[in-house]
């Protein structure tokens, strides 16, 4: 119960800071959901940087990394709304912004996830 407790908390606080985080950012490009972009990926690095710290044994524990990387990160980072906003540039015929949202999103998430591990490596 505790551990559904941490993630609980921590999806909730990550959930907060997105939309914090977001609301601010999506209005700026008319064509660019600039606020998820930054979230999903300042979250792919979080998440690397907490598994990677994970991994080492004796930096974050298992609760703590049920909190951060499960909770805090899950809650951060949005899937669904990266999809819904996929969906929108589709309805408005918009291809080539599409293409550059959907290619971005995942080369640099997965950049940023290996770059997480990278530093949790070296720390």
């Amino acid at each position: 119960m505790k551990q559904a407790f941490l993630v609980f908390l921590g999806g909730g606080l990550g959930s907060v800071l997105r939309f914090m985080i977001s609301k601010p950012l999506n209005p700026l490009f008319q064509n660019f959901f600039l606020g998820t972009f930054f979230v999903n990926m300042v979250g792919c690095l979080l998440i690397g940087l907490f598994l990677g710290l994970s991994a080492k044994g004796n930096i974050l524990s298992y609760n703590n990394t049920l909190f951060l990387a499960t909770g805090f990160c899950g809650g951060f980072t949005t899937f669904s709304a990266f999809a819904f906003e996929k969906h929108s540039f589709l309805k408005n015929g918009d291809l080539l912004n599409l293409a550059i949202y959907m290619l971005s999103s995942i080369g640099i998430g997965v950049l940023a996830v290996i770059l997480g591990l990278w530093i949790a490596k070296h720390i």
